[in-house]
């Protein structure tokens, strides 16, 4: 059983943190700050070419980050591969000693480099975690049997932003069908938005991890409100943002998601957050300072 998933379901309130693996080879950076990072939070997620936009797998930072002594989350989205593929590289994960799983269906390659490459998306991301099932009880996705059982903990994706919300509170309810047995939610910017997505949750005494991002400059700002996927930006927190001095906003990215996530364990309203810092982890550390000095 993974550290991760322990802690989740002793009740404990978990920190992990998201690092985007290089777009290159060279692991030197990437390792740096696993180093960096190592006793500060309890996991890392390794993104599967985020927003549609090459970089290194997922799987081999997944074990890069155990050969440092670090607990991965290893992500895995349906769209670069169809379900011979999944099934292969979830076996490999497993034999190399990956527990956690965040699966996604992944966003199309119109947002990312390679506007060229082919979507598979041979199977969504409900169909994923079902699959994930059938891998941890000895089966293949058509129901044929393994040499073994597999022992992933996965975990799925909502979006408490959304609206309307009802369709994301279906696909929820059919994730957990399948065999989720944790969510990670989209960036949370305004609490009374995943207060109402709790609310709906509880019957289900499922986990839910909130997504937190530290805005950093206001090119970061409108990249983040137009160009990503999923993401929901109030225009007050725009507006607020662009008010400020350049040099001024980080330091508001950093209190701002600081005071949401102390509002959340003040309430125990989650189970933990998912801090979205794109490998800045000298923001990360700042952030965590912040908690430290206001718990």
């Amino acid at each position: 059983m993974s550290n991760l998933r322990k802690r989740l379901m002793s009740g404990d309130f978990v920190i992990t943190v998201e690092i985007t693996p290089p777009k290159g080879p060279d692991i030197t950076g990437m390792v740096k700050k696993l180093e960096e990072l190592k006793t500060m939070v309890d996991a890392v997620n390794f993104t599967d070419n985020p927003s549609a936009r090459m970089r290194l797998c997922s799987l081999a930072a997944c074990k890069l980050s155990m050969d440092a002594g670090f607990e991965p989350v290893l992500q895995m989205a349906c769209r670069d591969r169809n379900r011979l593929a999944i099934q292969s590289d979830l076996l490999g994960a497993h034999a190399l000693g990956i527990r956690n799983l965040l699966v996604m269906t992944g966003d199309h390659p119109v947002w990312g480099d390679h506007r060229e490459a082919k979507p598979v998306y041979d199977i969504d991301s409900s169909i994923l975690v079902k699959l994930v099932a059938n891998l941890n009880s000895g089966l293949d996705i058509n129901g044929n049997k393994l040499n073994g059982k597999t022992e992933f903990f996965c975990g799925a994706v909502v979006n408490p932003n959304a609206e309307p919300l009802m369709p994301q509170l279906k696909r929820f309810e059919q994730k957990l069908k399948m065999g989720a047995e944790f969510f990670q939610t989209q960036m949370i910017f305004e609490i009374e938005k995943l207060e109402r997505f709790i609310d709906y949750s509880k019957k289900f005494n499922t986990k839910v991890i909130a997504g937190i991002v530290l805005i950093r400059t206001k090119k970061m700002l409108h990249y983040l409100a137009s160009k990503v996927p999923g993401v929901v930006m109030p225009s007050w927190l725009i507006d607020k943002i662009e008010r400020l001095n350049d040099e001024d906003v980080e330091k508001f990215g950093v209190d701002f998601a600081g005071s949401i996530i102390l509002n959340l364990m003040e309430r125990k309203l989650c189970n933990g957050v998912h801090i979205m810092a794109f490998s800045k982890v000298e923001e990360v550390k700042n952030l965590l300072d912040f908690l430290k000095i206001r718990m």
